[in-house]
């Protein structure tokens, strides 16, 4: 399909820099399908999201823990010293990790970036976190660092800054805040660099409420790569090429989840997230099986969706490959139509933002 099909006009005011408080006053926009015989858009708020639920219904979210994957260091040539920008963006394994680096033009394999200030003595330098480039294709390369495990982990804690997404950090700098703000109550396995922004909405209590309205929660994991933010610079999406993610589902959630269904009950996917995993991990008859390893599910419209029945989500970016899955979910023209609302109605957009609940029939 052409990628424009999927581009709309946001006015920047509508980009959301810090999240609602409380955090269940963040506005809901419930999309029910076309087909229902009232099909408007009913604008409520996330802690009216037990409401929506039924016996039965299982909610799945991702417990990644993002980590402070922004990482700024330096490259010596002579005496020449360039600043390096990294985003860690996917782990290969103990000690080297994909990145996406800036200004890639100025790293050569072989060389070493150190992360720390320049004009440091060769004895602090000895002791920095540092990474040598095993390949650069592009904007990306592949880092081996000085460091491996639990070790690197601690190294990377210790000097890294939260990623926040490209839109927000345009327009403001980060803030310890964000180290709260931009981690989900769920967060447990470690290695995401971006957050599974709709699970940013709850709380202990709207999990309380959602459990007293009948509906079980379930957790998945998709350590989620800066890739998200990428544009879509092919003219046509079967020429775009997604970068891949790590995920699992445990062979218990994936049970729990296939008698949910047999029952009668609802999966409700909280974020494309938790989504992708689950259509990765979801066998032609519907059937989730237990998953673990890399996936670059790509979902646009005319996708077959098998294991997701409803979706809750943030607002997202035009041209990009979540906003072609959530219309893959509920129609092109009936997101395009949502989106329309939800500018309208001043709707907060992006990761720090509102979100929807996308019902299909």
């Amino acid at each position: 399909m052409r990628v424009d099909l999927f581009d709309f006009d946001l006015p920047p005011e509508r980009i959301a820099l810090r999240p609602a408080e409380p955090k269940e006053s963040a506005r809901l926009l419930v999309v029910a399908p076309q087909s229902f015989q009232d099909a408007r858009f009913q604008d409520a708020f996330v802690r009216d999201l037990p409401q929506f639920l039924r016996p039965g219904d299982v909610l799945v979210v991702n417990d990644a823990k993002v980590i402070p994957a922004q990482l700024f260091g330096w490259r010596r040539r002579g005496d020449a010293v360039a600043r390096i920008d990294v985003t860690l963006h996917k782990r290969e394994d103990g000690y080297r990790w994909r990145a996406f680096v800036r200004p890639a033009k100025k790293l050569k394999p072989g060389e070493k970036v150190i992360f720390g200030e320049p004009g440091e003595g060769a004895a602090c330098q000895a002791g920095a976190l540092w990474a040598e480039v095993v390949e650069r294709n592009e904007g990306e390369a592949l880092l081996a660092f000085n460091l491996s495990g639990p070790a690197l982990d601690d190294a990377i804690l210790a000097v890294g800054h939260m990623p926040l997404p490209p839109y927000i950090a345009a327009r403001r700098a980060e803030d310890e805040k964000d180290a709260r703000d931009y981690q989900t109550l769920f967060a447990e396995k470690s290695g995401a660099v971006a957050a599974p922004t709709a699970g940013l909405h709850f709380t202990p209590e709207l999990v309380a409420a959602a459990r007293a309205a009948g509906a079980a929660v379930e957790k998945v994991t998709l350590l989620v790569g800066a890739g998200t933010f990428l544009p879509v610079k092919a003219e046509d999406t079967a020429d775009h090429v997604m970068h891949s993610e790590w995920g699992s589902i445990d062979a218990d959630v994936a049970a729990r989840l296939n008698a949910a269904r047999a029952a009668g009950g609802r999966v409700i996917a909280v974020g494309t997230t938790s989504l992708r995993i689950l259509e990765s991990a979801a066998a032609p008859s519907g059937e989730i099986m237990p998953f673990a390893g890399d996936t670059a599910i790509f979902i646009t419209p005319g996708y077959e969706f098998r294991a997701v029945d409803a979706l809750m989500t943030n607002f997202h970016l035009p041209r990009s490959t979540l906003f072609m899955l959530v219309s893959a979910f509920a129609g092109l023209e009936r997101m395009r139509a949502a989106y329309a609302h939800a500018i309208k109605e001043r709707y907060r957009f992006y990761s720090y933002g509102d979100a929807c609940l996308l019902l299909r029939g």
